[in-house]
């Protein structure tokens, strides 16, 4: 009896080509749905359809085309078993030994989404439970069921591999590559279910019914370790569809480590509040997850001098991130400082020749730099804390001016500013900011007015005239006047303190403009 190959592809790259070499080099009988079939036959290549194997038509606009026991039996049927041989020749059903079938794009469909205006959601939803497979999932894990006895590929990745395995075992396939094939497919299966679970999630349900977190990636990349040498590191990528830091473009340098895409991921959600096409040209340069200096310019040249000059000591090995594409003037600015990576939405051909100059230094493109993950994950013993990102930020029409002293546009304009910066400070957090530069930032530290000391101290004399920003409120009045001797005018917080009336009384009385935001940004 001549071997059995179901064919049922949604991506048919190398199909032709591997049906060429099942026909022709191992003997196969193609069994093939839809429009695999008809790119099999417009090849020239013999193959029955499953209609025609089957006997029952594809009903439904294809919904149901391969749901059949001439279909599943054939899959399942242990071959060792003389009950399930018994079954199959009563019921004239022959032994499939070689299932080919790839899933609908379901992660290509929510991707491609997600970079449109959806004007209809219900629509856009409806387009995505079309492509949510049943049959090809179900073929699939049968076949990975019954590994023992069949061979199942579920990517084009696989058919070279699969044929090597032919051609060694004389035809047959190992033990050990069907048990493989089979988990391939059960991890397939598992990233497919997450995306379609995610996605239903965020479209359809409550905020009060997330009963459940899917956390599923494809390891991208073995790192060399993590944040110590001791520890081991792996980057995973969140599904097939390459997205985020695994679409960005590595023009040059090392391997990135572990810390540099942690340091990388904290710049990009720093230059995403300034990645608008109005803002100005903006550069944020990161130590340790923390802005040490971040600057706007009327070029990204005079925007990056700023943010170095804001603190070129901590600069030195740090990240850079930038609004503007790099140009030849900056970067051969960047070439005087030892940076650990550089990212941008584009690089000038000009400035990556300057920046080659530097063959150890990581320079990355990375168009989009506003998307990042809805939700944030902290592992605990036990389990896992999830939260929404920190995407809220209060607008100005919003704040609550509670001084007897009003803001002019221009401190308006700074007290945004210094905003976005110390959202993005670890907790406590201050920064001291003046002409839309930090000069000052107070990060991590147990109290308050510690955060406040440290900022005021990196920013000197500087800080005459300048303006403060805290990310959560101050619980004594001690902040506020310490940033008035230092020449502060201007403060931002979320206010929310039963000593809020403390501090307010001391900013009247010391001529201090101070807005309430209402939202407090801690980050830990």
């Amino acid at each position: 009896m001549t071997r059995l190959a179901l064919l049922s592809t949604s991506d048919k790259t190398g199909l032709v080509e591997l049906a060429q070499q099942l026909i022709n080099g191992y003997g196969f009988t193609l069994v093939s749905s839809g429009g695999t079939a008809a790119a099999l036959e417009k090849a020239g290549l013999p193959v029955t359809k499953v209609s025609d194997y089957t006997g029952s038509l594809e009903i439904l606009g294809g919904r149901v085309k391969t749901l059949h026991p001439r279909i599943h039996g054939g899959i399942l049927a242990r071959r060792s078993l003389e009950s399930d041989i018994q079954d199959l020749s009563d019921n004239n059903i022959q032994g499939i030994d070689l299932v080919v079938v790839n899933l609908y794009p379901f992660e290509q469909t929510i991707a491609k989404q997600k970079t449109q205006s959806i004007t209809d959601p219900d629509q856009a939803l409806a387009d995505a439970v079309e492509q949510i497979d049943i049959g090809g999932p179900t073929m699939i894990r049968a076949a990975a069921k019954n590994h023992a006895h069949v061979t199942v590929l579920c990517d084009p990745q696989q058919y070279e591999s699969y044929l090597q395995e032919l051609k060694q075992g004389k035809g047959e396939t190992s033990l050990s590559f069907r048990q493989a094939c089979g988990l391939k497919v059960f991890e397939r299966m598992a990233s497919y279910d997450c995306a379609i679970a995610t996605h239903l999630r965020q479209s359809i349900a409550s905020s009060d019914s997330q009963t459940q977190l899917s956390i599923l990636g494809t390891a991208k990349q073995t790192l060399r370790y993590g944040e110590n040498p001791h520890q081991n590191a792996v980057w995973y990528q969140e599904s097939d569809t390459v997205s985020g830091w695994a679409a960005a473009r590595q023009l040059q340098g090392k391997e990135l480590s572990y810390n540099n895409l942690v340091d990388l991921e904290a710049a990009r959600r720093v230059i995403a509040e300034f990645a608008q096409a109005e803002t100005q040209p903006t550069v944020a340069i990161l130590k340790h997850n923390n802005p040490c200096g971040v600057a706007q310019g009327e070029t990204l040249l005079q925007a990056y001098e700023k943010a170095l000059a804001a603190d070129s000591v901590s600069a030195f090995g740090g990240i850079v991130a930038m609004n503007r594409p790099i140009d030849s003037d900056t970067a051969q600015v960047l070439t005087k400082t030892f940076l650990e990576c550089i990212v941008a939405p584009e690089c000038q051909p000009d400035a990556a020749a300057v920046l080659q100059a530097k063959s150890n230094l990581r320079v990355l493109v990375l168009p989009d730099l506003i998307s990042g993950p809805a939700v944030t994950v902290k592992a605990i013993a036990g389990g896992w804390l999830a939260q929404a990102a920190d995407e809220t930020l209060t607008p100005p029409v919003d704040w609550q001016i509670v001084t007897q002293a009003k803001p002019t546009e221009a401190q308006l304009a700074e007290l945004l500013f210094a905003w976005k910066v110390v959202k993005h400070v670890k907790s406590n957090a201050i920064v001291v900011t003046k002409d839309h530069t930090t000069l000052g930032v107070g990060a991590g530290q147990m109290n308050r007015v510690g955060s406040v000391n440290i900022a005021l101290q990196q920013a000197g004399d500087q800080a005459q005239g300048g303006t403060l920003a805290s990310d959560g409120f101050f619980p004594f009045d001690d902040s506020v006047r310490t940033a008035a001797a230092a020449g502060i005018t201007a403060i931002i917080q979320p206010g929310g303190s039963i000593r809020d009336k403390d501090s307010i009384q001391a900013a009247n009385e010391l001529g201090i403009v101070m807005a309430f935001t209402g939202t407090r940004h801690f980050l830990h």
